[in-house]
């Protein structure tokens, strides 16, 4: 069993699951759906190929810096007499730490390459939300949970001090067994087809592990790297 360890850090992230009309919401933390669709860009698959063997990934993630929730605004014209107001959620200033565990090496690698050299732009949930990096960490030759416990603290140096006042435990959420202990969550992707999009439910819990060591890591961010 293997686990690539992917790092989600950006200005600005949003990770809708039950967002309809006028409200776009995010939640706390990023969703599966999301996550397996940066995987598809990445690839360079179309909105109406399969994503069969992306579903199967079990998926986790740490949050190693819980993003301050924001509010923004956007005037939609309908036509030319008519407009409304949407609302959109973001996260600002999140770090995650995400996890797909796999019994095939081979399709980790694949993934691995295609997100350092992806086929289309990579964002985390919105368009206007490019990754910072690094994105990939590389692939650890151990489980999800333990993968996900001795991973380093990705939390920004300036804040790892007020962020262990709050206490020693950051909490995680992992992929369950259909019959396990957990709570249904509507983000499992089945198709990404524009036309008819569908979703499913997955098991998750929701848990907690000690901050484990931090050593100092170089971060960048260049929202214009995708278009040179």
């Amino acid at each position: 069993m293997a686990t690539l360890l992917l790092r989600l850090a950006a200005p600005l992230q949003s990770w809708g699951t039950d967002s309809k009309f006028e409200i776009r919401n995010t939640s706390r933390e990023p969703s599966k759906s999301g996550v397996i669709g940066i995987l598809a860009a990445a690839l360079g698959r179309k909105r109406d190929d399969s994503i069969d063997d992306l579903q199967q990934l079990r998926f986790g993630v740490r949050v190693d810096q819980e993003g301050d929730l924001i509010h923004d605004f956007h005037m939609v014209r309908k036509d030319k007499k008519t407009s409304y107001l949407t609302h959109r959620y973001y996260l600002s200033d999140a770090v995650f730490l995400v996890g797909l565990e796999c019994e095939n090496r081979d399709l980790l690698d694949t993934l691995s390459a295609a997100l350092k050299h992806p086929v289309y732009p990579l964002f985390l949930g919105r368009r206007s939300c490019p990754p910072s990096q690094p994105l990939v960490l590389g692939i650890r030759e151990e489980d999800l949970l333990v993968s996900l416990e001795k991973e380093p603290w990705l939390a920004a140096e300036w804040r790892q001090t007020s962020l262990k006042r709050k206490g020693e435990w950051l909490r995680i959420m992992v992929d369950a067994d259909l019959n396990g202990v957990g709570s249904k969550v509507h983000d499992l992707p089945i198709s990404f087809n524009p036309k008819n999009r569908q979703y499913g439910y997955r098991m998750a819990s929701v848990g907690r592990v000690r901050i484990p060591d931090c050593p100092k890591i170089f971060t960048e961010h260049d929202a214009m790297k995708e278009l040179r």
